[in-house]
């Protein structure tokens, strides 16, 4: 028997120019997560990369900067990094390498690095391994998995700190990308009459069905295809900046007529064009940012 395909490590080594947009590039053709760091570290070329606390550093990559993206076990790296080569127009696919990394390592790995995580006013997010701090708050027992998402990451804190102001019980909410069903789960502990997940990736669906059963939430999750029809009182989208704007249309004609949509996975400097996607529908503006990423909220005409 053939063992378990395992995630990798995609390292590219390219010049500062380059950088972010990689990074950028990899994601949008659908990396898992990439960082960037210096490709001289613990050299005598190594730079320092920092500005005063508040302000964005001068710089944004390093001048030899080593950018690492995770892919899935069934992703062609190649592939991905030549058709994001081809996005930003290089002439040459950057020189790379790449590493393995075992399933369980990297599921352990996450596991030991999270802990429970306030959020708002009243929401703290748990793994079943602690114990909640504040027994009497919202309490979301959530543990890391392979369709990721714990609040960690500042677009699903922006999106939980949105739920817990707008919804104010009854409402109808569509989670579209639901990932690990956090947002969900939220709504419906914050009071949603009724509230569907769609995510395009299985393993995601059935990973928010699990984890909204751990948390005695019920949600209606489904696939694109078979997603209920209809309108909702709140329409809530957490993914990237480029699905948004080709996904402008659908989304805004989920939300009934004075209704509420709120998108993040938008950066700062992509607000504009998002908001530029939904003017023909919907006019958009920033309701809060955090650490460069940004929520865009709206009502139905």
């Amino acid at each position: 028997m053939s063992e378990p395909a395992s995630y990798r490590e995609l390292v590219i080594e390219i010049d500062r120019e380059h950088a972010e947009a990689l990074s950028d590039a990899l994601l949008d053709l659908g990396a898992l997560s990439v960082s960037v760091e210096d490709a001289d570290a613990d050299t005598p070329d190594e730079q320092p990369l920092f500005g005063e606390p508040g302000l964005t550093p001068e710089r944004e990559a390093w001048q030899r900067s080593r950018v690492i993206a995770l892919v899935a076990p069934d992703a062609e790296p190649d592939v991905l990094l030549a058709a994001a080569a081809n996005e930003l127009g290089l002439d040459e696919t950057p020189a790379h390498t790449l590493r393995e990394l075992p399933d369980q390592d990297w599921v352990r790995l996450t596991q030991s690095q999270f802990d429970p995580i306030p959020i708002g006013k009243r929401i703290w997010v748990v793994p079943s391994w602690h114990v909640a701090p504040e027994p009497e708050a919202l309490i979301l027992e959530l543990d890391p998995g392979l369709a990721f998402g714990t609040g960690s990451h500042p677009t699903t804190r922006l999106c939980m700190e949105w739920l817990e102001q707008s919804l104010h019980g009854g409402e109808t909410v569509l989670d579209y990308g639901c990932g690990s069903g956090i947002l969900a789960i939220l709504a419906q502990k914050c009071g949603a009459s009724r509230v569907v997940g769609i995510d395009i990736d299985p393993q995601a669906v059935e990973s928010a069905r699990l984890n909204s059963e751990r948390n005695h939430a019920p949600v209606e999750y489904a696939l694109p295809d078979d997603a209920p029809d209809g309108q909702f009182d709140v329409v809530i989208a957490n993914i990237l900046s480029n699905p948004l704007k080709l996904m402008a249309s659908m989304l805004t004609s989920r939300v009934r007529a004075g209704g509420k949509l709120a998108l993040s996975g938008v950066l700062a400097r992509q607000a504009d064009e998002v908001a530029a996607a939904y003017a023909p529908w919907m006019t958009l503006e920033v309701w809060r940012s955090h650490e460069g990423w940004v929520c865009l909220t709206g009502s139905a005409r």
